[in-house]
């Protein structure tokens, strides 16, 4: 790296290297704000009562995870409308594994999903707990700590799953239709964006590496309860990203969603519309 001086927030980053933090924490909360959506339409329809609370509780943990990396982003002189609810859906940078409608009435979409995600989401955020900019470094205990539970859930309901030919054949439908759009939490929205992260010292490793490292760990685990998970057989010349003809055709991180986000963006934010709003409101102050 070309400098690992610590960064105690914006005022600290040149403006290109603003960018840079600000593309990170913009893929981090995204990601966590959309899964966390789409987790609520499980409520009352997941397969027992215990599952129904567990997957809500996920949930809750998400949209926390999300409100924290918005925080660091309001150092950046964005507020709460502006990150979310008169944001442009265009403008959102989340994958477009999180935005996808889960198959109705297939469990097995919801823990697949939630298990290549939350691999995802170990893998990156490890990666970030010695980061120099200190608001991100700051924080990254806190939502690993709460990750851990998501992917021991997870975990456990595909192996659960797997104990018959009818629920393994489920998992592996919904993981070949799910893979290609994981991918896509590695994909860089922006190639000198991410050069700078890590010149910065922002994030320990690239996204190639990360992403190696989440299918090998993918990998291990499925493969061990019957599941076959495509291989990343690249060129050895090729060493960035996997070839585009692995990827689904919308990415997410470059703003480019599927059909199915502009459905979500509306529903997410229609009551705000609907009530007329121009800034967000809060029933409950914040503890500090």
């Amino acid at each position: 790296m070309a400098t690992t001086a610590a960064l105690a927030g914006p005022e600290d980053l040149e403006d290109a290297d603003r960018a840079a933090v600000e593309d990170l924490l913009f893929r981090l909360a995204d990601d966590e704000l959309v899964l966390a959506e789409r987790y609520t339409e499980w409520q009352v329809r997941a397969p027992t009562l215990e599952s129904d609370i567990s997957l809500s509780n996920i949930a809750q943990d998400e949209l926390g995870h999300a409100r924290l990396w918005y925080e660091v982003l309001g150092a950046f002189g964005y507020d709460e409308t502006d990150l979310i609810w008169e944001r442009d859906p265009g403008d959102f940078r989340h994958s477009t594994l999180t935005e996808l409608p889960f198959e109705e009435g297939d469990w097995a979409d919801a823990v697949v999903r939630g298990y290549l995600y939350d691999v995802a989401e170990d893998v990156r955020l490890r990666a970030l707990e010695d980061s120099t900019y200190g608001p991100i470094r700051d924080r990254v205990g806190k939502v690993l700590g709460e990750e851990d539970y998501h992917l021991e859930y997870a975990e456990s309901w595909i192996q659960h799953l797997a104990t018959d030919e009818e629920g393994r054949e489920s998992l592996q439908a919904a993981l070949d239709r799910l893979y290609p759009y994981a991918l896509t939490l590695f994909e860089p929205a922006d190639e000198d964006l991410e050069a700078r992260i890590l010149e910065l010292g922002v994030r320990e490793d690239a996204l190639v590496e990360l992403r190696d490292e989440w299918h090998d760990r993918a990998s291990s685990f499925l493969e061990s309860v019957g599941l076959e998970i495509p291989a990343l057989d690249l060129p050895d010349q090729y060493d960035v990203h996997v070839s585009p003809s692995d990827l689904p055709e919308h990415l997410g991180r470059n703003g480019d969603h599927t059909d199915h986000w502009a459905a979500l963006h509306e529903e997410m934010t229609g009551t705000y519309q609907e009530l007329g709003r121009d800034y967000a409101t809060k029933i409950m102050q914040d503890e500090d």
